[in-house]
């Protein structure tokens, strides 16, 4: 694979494109978030974590023209069939808040009648050379834990507040930002592509 100098994170959050910048500085890469192109936002239409990961890359990259980077995450739980799954961000709707997705995943597991049910939270990422890769290069992490129905902790988002990390004790949102971004599914993934990477560009 040629040398890259320049990729875009398929992105809005801020937070995503800090973790990749870092990572990413040893390979001598500027990553870009791709709100800095205007890069509309693209119908995750996939089946599967991966599937999606991959259209938002090859979106972005189209759009871009430059190499791209993307990732598709979830929560899992064992006594909702996998629910809510690649639906986590739209649970309770189109456009719904983590607020209103959190209080729905709740309410269910309460009416399934099973306390502290297992759950994992789950990441795909995809890196493509151009838009018209065909073979991406791919990594995907997974995070294991339960589910407490009592939310605990401010830092994070989404259903952090709920997904208890049995190694830790504590919620994922009680855990501090540095000790997650160690730990979590999404670093997890990071890492392995960061190891894919830098293989494929030495």
């Amino acid at each position: 694979m040629k040398a890259i100098r320049r990729v875009v994170l398929a992105t809005n959050n801020v937070g995503k494109i800090g973790e990749m910048q870092a990572l990413l500085a040893g390979l001598g890469m500027e990553v870009l978030a791709q709100s800095a192109f205007d890069v509309p936002p693209v119908e995750e239409t996939g089946q599967s974590f991966v599937e999606n990961a991959i259209i938002k890359a090859r979106h972005a990259a189209r759009i871009t023209g430059l190499p791209a980077v993307a990732d598709d995450s979830g929560l899992q739980v064992d006594i909702l069939e996998g629910a809510p799954g690649i639906h986590s961000a739209r649970y309770a709707g189109p456009g719904a808040t983590d607020k209103e997705n959190l209080e729905l995943l709740i309410r269910e597991i309460e009416a399934a009648g099973l306390s502290q049910p297992a759950a994992r939270f789950q990441c795909a990422m995809a890196f493509l050379g151009a838009a018209n890769d065909a073979m991406p290069l791919l990594s995907q992490a997974s995070w294991h834990g339960y589910i407490v129905t009592l939310p605990r902790g401010s830092h994070g988002f989404g259903y952090d507040p709920v997904f208890f990390v049995p190694s830790h004790q504590c919620t994922s949102a009680e855990l501090p930002p540095a000790v997650k971004n160690r730990i979590s599914h999404r670093a997890q993934a990071m890492q392995k592509l960061l190891q894919v990477l830098t293989r494929e560009l030495a």
